[in-house]
């Protein structure tokens, strides 16, 4: 398998007035496609940073990010999102999904973001909710759907584009015991049957059978 994206020697500090946190202390870490690791770990340990940094959304203090063999760490702000939206997809734990837009219009915005135009990106949306079981609820607002079918929308949106990387934190943590289930094994295939490269951050030991990797983060390092 090759690699989708690695993190060498990374490292992040938090000033705080005259003292300073380190949230992460050189960590190395690969991710291939095709692969789905999880992310485990006390509360605090520094999961949730390591994930934004893998994501271009946090940089790290030291050390640097490969993604899809380009060096992304030395980035400028107005680069990232370009990389971002090319090659990352993201779930997070609140869905983040947008109120006054549909279960449809949130996966085509993004499509639609990505440059498809309208028409395309509506039949692509409409078929990103299929694959998750979703596309009787294109019409729906996030107010009227479960927390389980917001987290599928979010899935959905995520992969709109077909990003290589794609990155989670805590997608189970407010669903139900099938809902969950249905989320994890939808990872899981994004992985296995779509190439994918998939990191989880997460509590949740349900996920653990689905897992081809475990990374324990402790105190900011890899244990």
């Amino acid at each position: 398998m090759s690699v989708a994206i690695s993190v060498r020697n990374v490292t992040k500090s938090y000033e705080e007035g005259s003292t300073g946190t380190l949230a992460l202390a050189g960590v190395d870490m690969t991710v291939s496609h095709g692969e789905i690791v999880l992310l485990m770990g006390p509360s605090g340990s520094g999961k949730t940073t390591l994930l934004s940094i893998m994501g271009c959304i946090l940089r790290p203090t030291s050390g640097e990010v490969i993604l899809e063999e380009m060096n992304v760490t030395g980035l400028d702000e107005k680069q990232l999102p370009s990389v971002r939206l090319k090659h990352i997809g993201f779930v997070f734990q609140g869905f983040n999904l947008f109120p006054t837009l549909t279960a449809g219009e949130n996966v085509e915005l993004t499509l639609q973001l990505k440059g498809m135009r309208s028409k395309q990106a509506k039949e692509e949306a409409r078929r990103l909710l299929g694959l998750v079981n979703l596309e009787e609820k294109y019409n729906s607002f996030p107010a009227d759907i479960s927390g389980g079918q917001k987290q599928r929308v979010a899935i959905a949106r995520a992969v709109a584009g077909a990003p290589e990387v794609v990155l989670a934190d805590e997608p189970t943590a407010a669903l139900d015991l099938q809902s969950g289930k249905t989320v994890v094994e939808m990872m899981a295939r994004l992985a296995h049957e779509q190439n994918r490269a998939v990191v989880i951050v997460t509590h949740d030991n349900r996920l653990i059978d689905y897992a081809d990797r475990i990374v324990r983060i402790e105190d900011g390092r890899v244990a």
